[in-house]
């Protein structure tokens, strides 16, 4: 419960006090219960945002129960077991009349004191006059405390008046209040004019309200101040924290920027995910008249944009080099969070285990907004691989089901993605093959893909077992592979027999792994890829070499 200029104001969670709120006045004369016409009539109001789960209650200094002598107190109870009381002293003095347009009521209180007779005017007749209790009958609340006199209404009354001003709407009631003192009649005008204008947003972000300017007279035009939640600001820091203040045709334009300090936000999910914005405003126009009489005119207004679609993206920020897909989740809401992801039809819940692959990095931003980056291996076991030999071309596929949770309900909204990383111009691994006095030695420098194939000879895939058994010399880490192979070993076909030498011809195919489809063909085999080396031996000479592909 906190006090502000004019008024108490309790905020309640209702995750606290559940939806069936109830609140209650108490003063010495008893427990009196806060309905919606009682709160109208003895300036309470009560205000209600269920999807954000918050109520507020504000209670005038000059509400039915609270006593007013030297500072304001007010005790307000939830219900039998709490009870909440405030002593609140004034931080801005009374000006000579004060005009206070709440959500439900309107008030204004004057400097005066006697006891009143009260008539109201209306344009097309003059109403016959009657005392205090009379007009308490009807509605009206009028009350003289500390030398101040006090008028209140709810909206909407018989005797008000509905219309506009430089194209507003307006609500107002005029009552005169007289009294008689010996041989002087006093009286007080008392004019309750309030603007009706709800507000909308506009494509550039902004919550605008307005209000006519001249609702009450003014010399020299009238000094602004607002915020939100009852804390008003001077214009010009108002609009360094980026509201705009405008004076248009004898009205007051008000916008207010989505992301003001002190705003509600909220998600929430039909069918997709939406998010609206609320704003407690709090205006203050104050204004002098040709007498110096200063009018205080204050609105209090909850203002609400439309259900506002909330778009939350996927930005693939793959670098291929790096051999992982990198894909980044924007624009996630503050009240929205990541809990699961689902990568090719796989679940996964978050956060990933200590000695998982994948990794998702939370990015917090200044306006609010948070992301997430999720990092994969191309060659993890999770993503899909294609690879079309026709068109040398491969493809990594990632398809991804972001769930996340809409808080504190925790309702749950999806966002796909499918990300593809794509390689062109896949060749099948190339070998060097240099000749010696005692066989032949081939050399392949590993590239990326050489996964896609695998070597063979003949039928038989070129292991390190294989090359045991053969009498072949194989050496293979990350960099290399070599394979040395001695003449007379399985595999050589001779040709050109002589007495002067021989050529010997060893045959490396490589196949793709997935068909075990050869990659180009001899004159014996069909096939798609083959390496032959052939060389010519002599004795004690020097040996010469050639390849073909």
């Amino acid at each position: 419960m906190e006090c502000r200029e004019r008024y108490f104001m309790m905020a309640v969670d209702l995750s606290f006090t559940g939806k069936e709120l109830r609140f209650e006045a108490v003063d010495r004369t008893g427990v009196y219960a806060i309905t919606e016409q009682y709160a109208a009539k003895c300036g309470y109001t009560v205000s209600a945002l269920p999807l954000l789960g918050h109520v507020e209650l504000r209670a005038s200094y000059f509400s039915c129960h609270t006593d007013s002598k030297v500072c304001a107190s007010s005790q307000i109870s939830r219900n039998v077991l709490y009870a909440l009381n405030k002593t609140c002293t004034l931080s801005l003095q009374w000006s000579h009349r004060e005009v206070t347009c709440e959500m439900n009521y309107m008030e204004v209180r004057s400097t005066t004191s006697s006891d009143w007779q009260v008539t109201f005017q209306r344009p097309e007749k003059q109403m016959p006059s009657m005392n205090v209790s009379q007009a308490r009958k009807r509605g009206y609340t009028f009350d003289s405390r500390d030398g101040r006199l006090l008028f209140r209404t709810p909206y909407g009354q018989p005797d008000s008046l509905s219309t506009e001003v430089e194209d507003v709407p307006v609500e107002a009631v005029y009552a005169t209040v007289f009294s008689r003192q010996n041989w002087v009649v006093l009286m007080v005008d008392l004019l309750a004019a309030c603007s009706m204008y709800e507000g909308y947003f506009d494509d550039g972000g902004y919550m605008m309200w307005k209000t006519p300017e001249a609702l009450y007279p003014s010399v020299g035009g009238t000094q602004i101040r607002i915020g939100l939640n009852g804390d008003p600001m001077e214009q010009l820091i108002a609009e360094k924290r980026g509201y705009i203040v405008e004076k248009h045709k004898g009205t007051v334009h008000i916008s207010i920027p989505y992301n003001a300090e002190g705003g509600h936000r909220k998600s929430f999910v039909i069918g997709s995910l939406y998010e609206f914005y609320a704003f407690d405003l709090s205006v203050e126009q104050i204004s002098v008249d040709r007498d110096y009489v200063d009018t205080m005119l204050q609105f209090r207004r909850t203002l609400v944009t439309p259900l506002l679609p909330c778009t939350i993206f996927t930005h693939n920020q793959t670098v291929l080099e790096e051999q992982m897909f990198t894909i980044y989740l924007g624009n996630v809401p503050e009240d929205v969070m990541l809990v699961s992801i689902q990568l090719n039809e796989q679940d996964f819940m978050l956060p990933f285990t200590n000695t998982s692959t994948y990794k998702v990095t939370e990015v917090l931003h200044p306006n609010g907004t948070h992301g997430y980056t999720l990092k994969v291996l191309f060659h993890d076991p999770v993503v899909k691989q294609k690879f079309f030999i026709e068109d040398a071309v491969l493809q990594f596929i990632l398809d991804i089901n972001y769930t996340l949770a809409v808080l504190p309900g925790n309702e749950s909204y999806y966002r796909l993605a499918s990300i593809v990383a794509l390689f062109t111009d896949v060749s099948p691994p190339t070998f060097d093959a240099v000749c010696s006095e005692s066989g032949i030695r081939f050399k392949l420098n590993h590239q990326p893909f050489d996964y896609l194939w695998e070597l063979t000879i003949g039928l038989d895939v070129l292991t390190s077992d294989l090359a045991d058994r053969r009498g072949y010399i194989l050496s293979n880490d990350s960099q290399s592979l070599q394979l040395d192979v001695p003449l007379a070993t399985h595999g050589y076909k001779y040709q050109d027999v002589t007495l002067k030498g021989f050529s010997g011809t060893f045959e490396i195919l490589v196949r793709v792994r997935e068909t075990s489809e050869v990659q180009t063909s001899t004159e014996r085999v069909q096939c798609v890829s083959v390496l032959i080396a052939e060389c010519s031996f002599r004795p004690h000479r020097k040996m010469h070499t050639s390849n073909a592909s």
